[in-house]
């Protein structure tokens, strides 16, 4: 009997796989990237690789020496204060101690400062807080220390927003009305990632994570590059960071462009070229775990996509690996054999700059 190498699926769940078939399940998720992004496949070797550190004994695997990527974060001190319902562990600190523990004790390459509610609408009303907190955590930590929001767009439509919202329209054939207030709504959220990003940098600010860009699709992914551009013009010295909400951008809209570029359906090979001439510094490349397939056909589909992302990248690439993205299983706590696995295959064979 062949031996079976434990492995995951998308959602975690423990599984025990032949080396054969997770080599058809390698292939099968790379020809699936090919098959979505238009890029180019994995070679032989690649994908033999793949299956090695999936089959490695180990619980934790690691990167060889000269390999290690440096890491950045999304959400800030929220993972450590927030309860499990936003992704946290609810430890009841302060902001300021879980910075620094994360400076300290976790040994972070950078951290961010986030609020919250881990978007740019909300801090509009607290920006004079968030200045001053900004200002003051600056002069107790080392690390490069950012502040981290969402554009999230969809806080822009009603009901909670002042714009219609376009699905609601579309849904009663209304598209005109629909495309209009998503236009509307991508302009408001420009100005308002200008004002706040600016404004903050004002305070001693050291740069800005625009994180989860493009989850209220086209509009929100150009209101991203619009204020990162605006951003860039203002500050020049700042450092901007561009991370994705998913490997696609869903056309909502379907005609916005950005530097005369339709964005709706670009893949991170496409979307790293609008961010680099945005100016942001580094992007953040996200691709989409399957929960129904496996954790070997999920990471090499990733793999796939973000090896092709850096290679066409003018700027450095941080892979999202976090639950859902990269590999990862969809899990509220990734388990630790998957994404010390995915980190060691983005940095080995898609070669990214950081994690």
């Amino acid at each position: 009997m062949a031996e079976e190498y434990f492995t995951r699926m998308g959602d975690g769940r423990r599984i025990f796989m032949t080396r054969q078939c997770i080599m058809d399940d390698i292939h099968d998720g790379v020809y699936d990237a090919v098959d979505a992004a238009g890029v180019p496949a994995l070679s032989e070797d690649d994908m033999e690789y793949i299956c090695d550190v999936i089959c490695m004994k180990s619980r934790i695997v690691g990167v060889e020496p000269g390999d290690e990527a440096v890491l950045s974060n999304d959400g800030g001190q929220l993972k450590i204060t927030q309860d499990s319902g936003g992704s946290g562990v609810g430890i009841d600190m302060s902001r300021l101690e879980a910075i620094l523990m994360h400076e300290r004790g976790f040994a972070h390459d950078s951290f961010e400062l986030g609020w919250t509610d881990y978007s740019i609408k909300a801090i509009k009303p607290i920006i004079a807080n968030e200045m001053q907190a900004i200002e003051q955590f600056n002069l107790t930590t080392t690390i490069p220390l950012l502040y981290g929001a969402m554009p999230n767009m969809g806080a822009y439509y009603a009901p909670d927003g002042p714009y219609g919202n376009p699905t609601d329209l579309m849904r009663n054939f209304k598209i005109e009305e629909a495309k209009e207030q998503a236009e509307r709504a991508t302009e408001h959220v420009a100005r308002d990632i200008t004002y706040v990003t600016t404004l903050l940098d004002s305070a001693g600010c050291e740069g800005f994570n625009l994180d989860t860009v493009g989850s209220a699709g086209d509009g929100d992914f150009v209101a991203a590059l619009r204020g990162c551009e605006a951003y860039r013009k203002a500050c020049p010295n700042a450092y901007i960071n561009i991370g994705m909400s998913s490997e696609t951008v869903l056309g909502i809209h379907g005609s916005l462009e950005y530097d005369g570029k339709v964005v709706a359906g670009m893949y991170p090979h496409d979307q790293v070229k609008m961010a680099a001439k945005a100016g942001a510094n580094v992007f953040g490349v996200s691709v989409n775990t399957n929960t129904s397939m496996s954790y070997a056909w999920n990471v090499a589909r990733a793999a796939c996509m973000i090896k092709e992302c850096v290679r066409q990248s003018p700027i450095p690439v941080h892979a999202d690996l976090g639950m859902g993205v990269g590999g990862v299983p969809m899990h509220e706590t990734p388990p630790v054999d998957a994404t010390s696995r995915s980190t060691k295959i983005m940095s080995e064979l898609a070669h990214v700059d950081g994690i």
